[in-house]
């Protein structure tokens, strides 16, 4: 394991002089430093690009010429994320600039709260000696030195096996699953935070100190988890996941958190018992009852906190799936494995299916509303439905034949509404017509595709604590428009994962998990009447074409409700195929005016969006590293 060792002894050597406050980098690596958090200029980068990918290189320039800057600049992260040396750059700036801007000791001095770590590791057929001693020293140059080192297994499998700190326990564990080291580590814990590591993995040199740090803002935190990566045959690191704040919905689709975690040891004990029958998945199994206990607190450390080799990150995804099933067994929903490694839940419809008033906005165009209403009427198995067509002043002779067509439809009611396009206006007016407990919008230049989409959405928008729920929308091309939107990206918010195959996993199978988001887009959107207008509906008077949806869903969230993006509703979006582009001579000026007051309101430009990530391009709607 030559690699592997030699990664072990940087990282001490990292850890030392970040613990002293110093740098530790090469000549060259104290010039990249200057750099700083900077973002490379659009033409710079686009120089950059134009050597690994010349034609969309220039696909992206055209976009930000004709003023699409969101777009342009995700073009060109699509380019230069695919380059090898990416998350090396991230490393030489941002990391090390970030882990040698602290005085570790003189912070500490001045803590509260002094957690303990109990660091417990199953030393299974996967484990070494060498990697036992790797791990034991990532956890001597921690920055924070409060720590006990529990190695479960077989002492006698290891005879070349050396503790020289003194600080490291054997449990004897012959033959036994991570269950039993789970269970045996946590009894034996004296710790008042356990972390449980896999044999191949390292502690970042600044773990200990970023979870504690973490427990000073936050001393209620009863779990902790930060971000990670891997290590590749070579020894480089590689693979970063950058998480999003707690999002118990995209938990239950996919383990983000097990891999680097510190959970509160008490807790940890009085739900161990429950974790049963899943032996390949121990640890994500217990966080899925210990993030359920009343009262629970779940913290995001935004910080690389572990190391783990690629060769021991095999995710067992039935395993996971059999634990999402006990967990979930007193709720009631179908459990069932979905792409990419992840895990679906079909939560279960109310008894008596709610009506649901689908709105469609329209004028003229007679072929997108055609093949809106066709699809919608010929494949919506959820039959509990009405659908409100709000004319927008249409003259064309096709839409006018088609719209008196349609009002021989008893599912179908026609309203007229002739004053200038305001889209906000158009579905308040059509909601106060309504006769569903839910409310869909959905855009006349949408084709449904999925005989289960709407009662997919139903499923989360019945749901007490749910605001709004939104579709997975794709492309006549089969790319992703819309998996979600994220708040802050280009200064506003953007579509995540936009143009992103659908068949592709793209930033860890996030595109295809349903998860909590800031906001979906009205293009489909369901929400309860009741929530609608609890919050005062779309804002017609400020945002009459552009951001209402945005808007209205950051109301929801700040009123308790949460919004979720629900990957199983997929439908085609032919976009602003019926009212044109915002970036038009004739539409710019009420598009800034727009923009200008979503940003006033909300403060987008400087936003966070907690289930995005501070070191993930704001200026991209892909998920590629902020250099």
């Amino acid at each position: 394991m030559p690699h592997f060792a030699c990664l072990s002894r940087q990282l001490c050597d990292f850890g030392l002089a970040a613990c002293r406050g110093e740098a530790c980098v090469t000549e060259g690596r104290r010039r990249s430093l200057s750099v700083g958090r900077e973002p490379m200029g659009f033409f710079e980068e686009f120089r950059a690009a134009f050597f690994y990918d010349p034609i969309k290189a220039l696909n992206a320039l055209y976009w930000y010429l004709t003023r699409r800057r969101v777009r342009a600049r995700n073009r060109l992260r699509q380019i230069s994320s695919k380059t090898p040396y990416i998350y090396q750059i991230w490393i030489d700036t941002v990391e090390q600039l970030e882990a040698t801007a602290h005085n570790a000791p003189q912070h500490i001095a001045g803590w509260h709260c002094r957690p303990r770590f109990s660091l417990i590791v199953h030393a299974d057929e996967g484990a070494t000696s060498d990697r036992l001693l790797a791990l034991l020293r990532s956890a001597e140059v921690q920055c924070y030195t409060d720590w006990e080192l529990i190695i479960v297994g077989d002492r006698a499998a290891f005879p070349a096996w050396k503790d020289s700190v003194g600080r490291v326990r054997w449990l004897q564990l012959e033959r036994g699953s991570d269950v039993d080291a789970l269970q045996a580590g946590l009894q034996d814990a004296r710790g008042d935070f356990v972390m449980y590591i896999a044999p191949g993995a390292l502690l970042s040199p600044i773990a200990l100190f970023r979870v504690a740090e973490a427990l000073q803002a936050d001393p209620a935190a009863t779990v902790l988890y930060g971000d990670h990566d891997q290590i590749d045959g070579n020894g480089r690191r590689t693979l970063p996941w950058f998480k999003p704040a707690w999002n118990p919905e995209l938990f239950l689709a996919q383990d983000y958190v097990s891999p680097a975690y510190a959970i509160d040891a008490n807790v940890a004990r009085e739900v161990n018992e429950r974790v049963t029958g899943v032996p390949e998945a121990a640890s994500f199994a217990l966080l899925l009852e210990a993030t359920a206990v009343a009262g629970a607190k779940v913290v995001h450390v935004p910080h690389i906190l572990c190391h783990h080799v690629d060769v021991m990150g095999v995710d067992n995804q039935l395993a996971r799936q059999e634990a999402v099933t006990q967990h979930l067994r007193p709720h009631g929903g179908e459990v069932r494995a979905g792409r990419h490694g992840l895990v679906e839940v079909r939560w279960p419809l109310p008894k008596r299916l709610p009506q649901v008033s689908i709105l469609i906005p329209t004028k003229d165009k007679a072929p997108l509303l055609r093949t809106c209403i066709e699809s919608l009427l010929r494949l919506t198995r959820y039959k509990n439905f009405e659908v409100i067509v709000i004319d927008n002043g249409s003259v064309e002779t096709d839409a006018c034949n088609y719209l008196n067509e349609l009002k021989e439809n008893t599912k179908i009611k026609i309203l007229h509404h002739d004053r200038p396009f305001n889209y906000s206006e158009l579905n308040n007016m059509a909601v106060s017509y309504s006769d569903g407990e839910f409310i869909c919008l959905l855009n006349n230049d949408t084709e449904i595709i999925s005989p289960d989409w709407l009662e997919e959405m139903v499923r989360y928008a019945a749901q007490d604590d749910v605001g709004a729920v939104g579709a997975k929308l794709l492309y006549p091309d089969g790319t992703i428009q819309h998996a979600g939107v994220v708040i802050g990206i280009g200064g506003a918010a953007g579509h995540a994962h936009r143009f992103l195959r659908n068949d592709a996993p793209g930033y860890f199978g996030r595109a295809h998990a349903a998860h909590h988001v800031s906001a979906v887009t009205a293009a489909c959107l369901l929400i309860a009447k009741r929530k609608f207008l609890a919050v005062g509906g779309l804002d017609a008077e400020n945002l009459k074409v552009a951001f209402n949806d945005v808007d209205l869903c950051l109301r929801l969230q700040e009123a308790g409700w949460r919004n979720v993006y629900a990957p199983q509703a997929v439908l085609i979006h032919h976009e602003s195929k019926s009212r044109g582009s915002d970036h038009t001579h004739k539409n710019i000026q009420r598009y800034l005016g727009e923009l200008h007051f979503l940003q006033t309101r909300w403060g987008t430009e400087n936003w966070l969006d907690p289930l995005h990530h501070p070191n993930l391009d704001r200026a991209s709607e892909t998920y590629v590293i902020r250099v």
